[in-house]
C-alpha cells in the first residue's frame, strides 16, 4: 500500500490480541500525535466479536470493555485494568520462581477480578469509531476479514464504506487464520479499490 498511494504516510497501530474495543482507545490516545485524514478499521470476523464481549481474554489477560447501558450507549469499565496474573509474575520474584506463590496469585486475581461477559458491543463500538472519526474531520473505513451478515448490515444501515475480504489466503492452523502473502496483496488490492471509489486514494502513475 505504502508504494502504491501517493500523499499518505501510512501507520500501522494494530496490536496483537487487540479487539476493537482496545482499538478504539488506542485511536483516542494517537490521534494528537499523527492526525489521520483516513483511519481502516480491519474487523476479524474470527475472534473480535469474542475479545469486545468480556474483561479477561487470551491467557487471562485482563483488559477494558465497554457495557450497554440501559439507554443503549456504551459505558467503558474495568478502568483501571487490573494486573493480570502475567504481571505479578514479571514484577514478583517470589511469584516467578514458586509455584505455590503462582498458585495463590492465579487464584487472587480469578476471585478479585473475575471475568465479565458482556452483550456484543462491537456494531455500537464500529458506530463510535466512526463518530470519533467524522467529529475530527477524517474519514471511517472498514475492512471484514470474513461474511458477517450482521455487521455488514449494520455499517450499510450505517452508511460506513467497507469491503470483503473472503477468500484471502490463510495459514491454517489454531492460532487464528493469519493471512499468507498472497492473502495480504489479496486484501492491499481490495483495501485499495475500496480507497479509491471513495476517492481516498490515487495510485501513482510509478506503481501502475
Amino acid at each position: 500500500m505504502r508504494g502504491r498511494i501517493s500523499g499518505y504516510n501510512i501507520v500501522n497501530a494494530g496490536v496483537s490480541g487487540y479487539g476493537t474495543d482496545q482499538e478504539y482507545l488506542l485511536l483516542q490516545r494517537l490521534w494528537p500525535d499523527i492526525e489521520p485524514k483516513v483511519v481502516v478499521l480491519v474487523f476479524c470476523t474470527e475472534n473480535d466479536h469474542f475479545d469486545n464481549s468480556t474483561s479477561v481474554r487470551y491467557e487471562s489477560y485482563q483488559k477494558p470493555y465497554f457495557a450497554t447501558a440501559a439507554d443503549g450507549t456504551l459505558v467503558l469499565n474495568g478502568q483501571p485494568v487490573p494486573k493480570s496474573r502475567q504481571v505479578y509474575v514479571k514484577e514478583n520474584w517470589l511469584v516467578r520462581h514458586s509455584l505455590l506463590a503462582r498458585v495463590v496469585v492465579y487464584n487472587f486475581v480469578d476471585l478479585v477480578h473475575p471475568a465479565v461477559d458482556v452483550p456484543d458491543p462491537s456494531d455500537r463500538l464500529v458506530s463510535k469509531i466512526r463518530d470519533f472519526v467524522e467529529a475530527h474531520g477524517a474519514k471511517l473505513i472498514v475492512g471484514v476479514q470474513t461474511r458477517d451478515d450482521k455487521l455488514v448490515a449494520h455499517l450499510q444501515a450505517e452508511r460506513i464504506p467497507f469491503v470483503g475480504f473472503d477468500g484471502a489466503e490463510a495459514y491454517p492452523g489454531p492460532s487464528g487464520a493469519h493471512w499468507t502473502p498472497n492473502g495480504q496483496r489479496m486484501v492491499a488490492d481490495r483495501l485499495f479499490g475500496l480507497l479509491s471509489e471513495n476517492g481516498l486514494a490515487r495510485e501513482t502513475k510509478a506503481s501502475r
